[in-house]
């Protein structure tokens, strides 16, 4: 029930953000074109943090009234609150200061090289140092497991990153891998943490997959972020080093050919992409 709740309250918050203040996202500066040349409001995601934040709000001011089970925040909870933060931060400046010049891992390497430090690399950077500080918390983690869990984090953020490249594919992505790790989380203390922006997450997709606004790198690497964190706090040994192996590997094909045309080749896949999608997208970016 705790985790309906969670779910339900972040969507709520998204929902009345974009009834009660439709121009949040009208400033000139987050206007960027889609793939197809449709201008549009990026950095969607922005609405994740506020909401997040405002359910937070909203729990610790019901613990300090005496209703639910506690006071103030819990420790996961507090971690997915400051990934949240931390990674929306990265993902905006990249939104509103990036350019097209550099993409992937490879692509700000490659201008690091040559001289010249991208937002881009800034984001993967600064992400990287964000997922470390999120599992070196006291007593959370050290060693062998410090480096997994920060790397499943920090690719998990990233990840997302690279699925949104099509309307609406980063969400519909973090839909499929959050419903099994939602039953297997169940009421736990990860679970409850994560559902908020979950459900704040996927509120956005109608919008996303209508193509009025973007999800852009902040809500992507929140996203992505999230669902890593959500799998290190709650599952065992084994279960995390598979997350973080297929993170890779979706990482590596991602890096070195392209997302979109694999979706494209296999049906299931294809139809998946291109659920609820609007009528004049009918072609793809490659």
């Amino acid at each position: 029930m705790m985790v309906v709740l969670g779910l339900a309250a972040g969507a709520l918050a998204v929902v009345f953000l974009r009834i009660g203040a439709p121009d949040v996202l009208a400033a000139p500066t987050l206007a960027r074109e889609n793939y197809r040349g449709h201008r549009l409001p990026t950095a969607a995601g922005i609405l994740i943090v506020v909401a997040v934040l405002v359910v937070e709000a909203g729990r610790a001011v019901l613990g300090g009234l005496g209703v639910g089970d506690r006071a103030g925040l819990t420790v996961d909870r507090s971690l997915v609150l400051f990934a949240v933060f931390a990674f929306g931060l990265l993902g905006f400046v990249d939104d509103v200061l990036g350019d097209a010049s550099a993409r992937g891992f490879t692509g700000h390497v490659g201008a690091l090289f040559r001289g010249r430090i991208t937002t881009g690399f800034l984001k993967l950077f600064g992400g990287a140092a964000v997922a470390v500080v999120l599992v070196a918390t006291p007593g959370f983690a050290s060693g062998r497991r410090l480096i997994v869990d920060a790397v499943l984090i920090a690719l998990a953020a990233n990840l997302g990153n690279l699925l949104d490249r099509a309307p609406g594919r980063t969400l519909k992505a973090a839909l499929v891998a959050y419903v099994p790790l939602a039953f297997v989380l169940g009421a736990g203390s990860a679970g409850v943490a994560i559902a908020p922006a979950m459900g704040a997450a996927l509120a956005l997709l109608p919008d996303d997959l209508r193509e009025r606004v973007m999800l852009g790198d902040t809500g992507a690497n929140i996203v992505g972020a999230v669902l890593g964190l959500g799998i290190v706090l709650g599952r065992g040994e084994t279960t995390r080093v598979t997350a973080l192996v297929v993170v890779i590997v979706l990482t590596v094909v991602a890096e070195v050919g392209s997302i979109s045309r694999i979706i494209d080749r296999v049906p299931p896949l294809r139809w998946l992409d291109r659920l609820g999608a609007t009528r004049a997208r009918r072609e793809w970016p490659t």
